[in-house]
């Protein structure tokens, strides 16, 4: 189904005034809950880096997507389909990052340069996931019409 002019913009108005605000709240904070979680577990519980990390990087998942699910996108109740599809949104993501972070300095960009490439590249990968597939908000259906006699 075809949104009009008018829908759209309404839609691209309203997530640009709070839900892709939100979205980036969430994003920007969980660097430092993530940095928190895996000093925890590592320094705090003694767990080996490699899976602290792992740990880490599940339990950060789990949260931010409970975060998103219900202050970001407003639903009340988290869904295992929406939550599988984060995952794999994520996971998806990890993945752009690493490419990218890796293939850059092979045409002689620096590392450090690559990774925030990556980061961008993995950043805006994550909008599009997250907000046209995990959180797609379907169009209102139409209204209905009432035959004439």
């Amino acid at each position: 189904m075809n949104l009009g002019t008018e829908q759209r913009f309404s839609l691209l108005q309203e997530i640009c005034q709070r839900t892709m605000v939100r979205w980036w709240v969430v994003g920007l904070s969980f660097i430092g809950i993530g940095m928190g979680i895996l000093y925890a577990l590592v320094d705090v519980l003694k767990l080996p880096l490699v899976l602290g990390s792992i740990v880490g990087a599940e339990v950060g998942t789990v949260l931010r997507f409970l975060v998103n699910d219900r202050w970001v996108f407003g639903h009340r109740f988290p869904t295992w389909k929406r939550l599988w599809q984060y995952h794999l949104a994520n996971a998806s993501g990890f993945m752009i990052w690493w490419g990218v972070t890796n293939l850059l300095p092979r045409w002689g960009i620096h590392y450090l340069w690559a990774t925030i490439a990556g980061m961008g590249a993995s950043a805006g990968w994550s909008m599009v996931t997250n907000f046209l597939w995990v959180w797609r908000r379907k169009p209102p259906a139409p209204p209905m019409r009432v035959p004439s006699s």
